[in-house]
């Protein structure tokens, strides 16, 4: 569990997901698997096969047990994580209130589990 000065708890979370890259204009850019190394209601750590931008406009489609959870995110800050993997922080902007809902319940069980 990651702490730090963040004011949501991030979970150390490894979750395969789907994500969109959008253009300037929100078209379609990049499509590409990821996965999230860290989780919170606000926001994830995510790692890619490429680099992301801060700024950029994501769509996530994330799988939490049984549910698929769509998220739109913005790239906070992005580095390489080593030669072949790169590492961004992502804050989330619009989630609907089911996915709202799953994410929590997710969180919490994973909560409960790790400790």
């Amino acid at each position: 569990m990651n702490t730090g000065h963040r004011r949501y708890v991030r979970l150390d979370s490894l979750n395969l997901l789907d994500y969109v890259l959008l253009d300037e204009k929100g078209n379609i850019e990049t499509r590409a698997m990821g996965r999230t190394l860290n989780i919170s209601e606000k926001g994830m750590l995510l790692e890619t096969h490429i680099p992301l931008e801060t700024g950029r406009t994501l769509l996530i489609t994330i799988g939490l047990e049984e549910d698929l959870v769509d998220i739109k995110g913005q790239v906070k800050h992005a580095e390489p994580r080593d030669e072949k993997y790169f590492t961004a922080g992502i804050e989330f902007t619009e989630i609907d209130d089911e996915g709202s809902r799953v994410l929590r319940t997710y969180l919490e069980a994973f909560k409960k589990f790790s400790a």
